[in-house]
């Protein structure tokens, strides 16, 4: 059994974001598979961050945005009041968009669909830099 870890540094701005992190948990699985089958689990240790699984690149990030724009306005009905206007949604996003996903690995490759990607979702304006952390677990 094979058990490895990696955090990757991930500074997302002021803005609200979905980053696309498939390409740096698809190198850590290649080193960390060695060609074998497990699972990748991407964890963000932040209260106001989420990891999703989603198509980027067609409008689907903005879509999730705009999204939880709707469910989650960023006003003054929020008990959570420190920081930015309305950063007290941000507190409730993990319930939404989780700060976990576990993914199969097969063959030492991350095992997606045709257009899935592996993606941080961020909308706390107040924390620019993010740790996300990849464990991967095979035999």
């Amino acid at each position: 059994m094979t058990f490895r870890t990696h955090v990757l540094e991930i500074t997302t701005g002021s803005r609200e974001t979905v980053a696309d992190l498939t390409a740096d948990c698809a190198a850590f699985v290649r080193e960390a598979a060695d060609g074998g089958d497990g699972l990748l689990n991407v964890f963000v240790p932040h209260a106001t961050a989420g990891v999703a699984v989603l198509e980027t690149g067609a409008g689907s990030d903005a879509d999730l945005l705009a999204a939880l724009r709707d469910l989650l306005p960023a006003d003054d009905r929020w008990r959570h009041r420190h920081g930015s206007h309305g950063h007290g949604r941000d507190h409730v996003l993990p319930a939404i968009v989780p700060p976990h996903a576990t993914l199969p690995v097969i063959g030492g490759a991350l095992a997606l669909g045709t257009w899935q990607s592996v993606c941080l979702v961020d909308t706390n304006q107040d924390n620019p830099h993010r740790q996300v952390r990849l464990s991967f677990l095979g035999g």
